[in-house]
């Protein structure tokens, strides 16, 4: 479709502005695969980090911090502390802390897999790829590293690997909205926003979505021209000002010219010349 003759560099660019309106909602990024940690090491946080703000964020970092420096080892804490780096933007400082636990962890396949997911967040796709495999197992096959391999090809620009990841994530756990969810924005990768408004609309419609699938699908729609729109997604079951954080985000991506402007006129020149 309309990006598929855009280089690598460039999509991996795109990729990173599409992930920036899931941080503005203080969610972890494009590949939801993370599991809930229950460990006791954990500090206790006022509410769950999915619905902070940018502040409550930064103090939520400094309590887990605290204690992880107290046991840099722990799994949960490290786990913890590592993908709340990452909601804040500090991939490298995420990537260290994940360095560690994987030492003192080598076989522990969530434990790879958030390894990866830092290395990917840390621009080390390749190395990330080969550390979500490791995790991997053909005989007990795991759909959240299907979904996190999937996310790491995306941003190579191959695409059609991507999707293939996903589709076996969801044969592994059919319906699920975060699979759909990263399919559909491997489609908005290369360009077909309708496709990828489909997947994204099922993803929100199914058991289970969060608002980080919802706000993939604000995008998508608002990508599309329909702003009135994708503003009353992107205000679904958020405080205001994570709200409006959303729609102020939403509003300077479809006022760049250079950008999403020139996708949706590509895209409509693609719709026509299948007519």
């Amino acid at each position: 479709m309309a990006l598929r003759q855009i280089s690598t560099r460039h999509r991996i660019g795109y990729f990173g502005s599409v992930c920036m309106l899931i941080a503005a909602t203080a969610l972890s990024g494009c590949s939801t695969t993370k599991k809930p940690l229950t460990t006791g090491s954990i500090p206790k946080l006022s509410k769950p980090v999915e619905t902070m703000n940018a502040p409550e964020l930064a103090r939520a970092a400094d309590t887990i911090g605290a204690s992880y420096e107290r046991n840099p080892k722990d799994r949960g804490t490290g786990l913890a502390y590592a993908n709340i780096l990452m909601m804040t933007g500090r991939n490298t400082q995420a990537l260290a802390v994940m360095q560690q636990v994987a030492i003192a962890h080598p076989a522990d396949r969530e434990v790879l897999s958030a390894f990866g997911k830092a290395q990917a967040a840390a621009g080390q796709l390749e190395q990330a790829l080969t550390t979500i495999g490791r995790a991997q197992t053909p005989d007990r096959p795991d759909w959240r590293l299907y979904s996190a391999e999937g996310a790491v090809l995306d941003q190579l620009g191959r695409s059609s690997e991507a999707r293939s990841r996903y589709r076996m994530a969801l044969d592994l756990k059919p319906n699920d909205p975060t699979i759909l969810s990263n399919l559909g924005m491997s489609y908005v990768l290369g360009g077909d926003l309708r496709t990828a408004e489909t997947y994204l609309k099922s993803a929100s419609q199914q058991p289970g979505a969060d608002s980080r699938v919802r706000q993939n699908l604000a995008l998508v729609v608002g990508l599309q021209g329909r702003f009135p729109e994708a503003e009353r997604i992107a205000r679904q079951e958020l405080d205001p000002q994570q709200a409006d954080a959303n729609v102020a985000y939403l509003r300077s991506m479809m006022s760049q010219q250079n950008s999403w402007k020139q996708l949706a006129a590509k895209d409509g020149k693609s719709d026509k010349s299948t007519n």
